[in-house]
């Protein structure tokens, strides 16, 4: 009987995690983060290994997720790890205001014609300071 129920669990922990993660990856093609991505940094040949370095990272980060892996990286690869995440979710994020035409209609309704670049390293500090505030104060991964 325990086998049975261990193989239900199997099923639908696999099928939850087939459905966010298909979930996550159609946002991330609706809103063509890796096209913008790469012909913003002009790396438009090497398009299928930024594919598949965002793929490895979401699989690599559920399993840490999911299993719990002590990873001893220490301060300055914590450091690390939360630059990059703070790149990836600072670019899905930017990607969704533009294709949602936040950042113009702001900067039209508010008269805000000079200063976009003050906003824009805000907007990028606040990410930063938000990341490491979780993982340090909060408690970590």
């Amino acid at each position: 009987m325990e086998i049975i129920q261990n193989i239900v669990l199997f099923v639908i922990g696999f099928a939850g995690g087939v459905a966010v993660a298909a979930g996550t990856f159609a946002l991330i093609t609706a809103l063509k983060v890796v096209p913008r991505l790469a012909g913003g940094m002009k790396i438009g040949c090497d398009i299928r290994q930024m594919e598949t370095a965002i793929a490895l990272g979401g699989t690599v980060g559920s399993l840490i997720t999911v299993y719990k892996f002590n990873v001893h990286i220490g301060i300055i690869g914590m450091i690390i790890a939360a630059i990059f995440a703070g790149i990836f979710v600072g670019a899905l994020s930017m990607s969704l205001a533009e294709s949602l035409k936040v950042i113009p209609i702001l900067l039209k309704r508010t008269s805000l014609y000079t200063g976009l670049p003050v906003i824009v390293v805000m907007l990028a500090l606040g990410k930063g300071f938000g990341t490491f505030y979780q993982l340090f104060i909060c408690g970590g991964i």
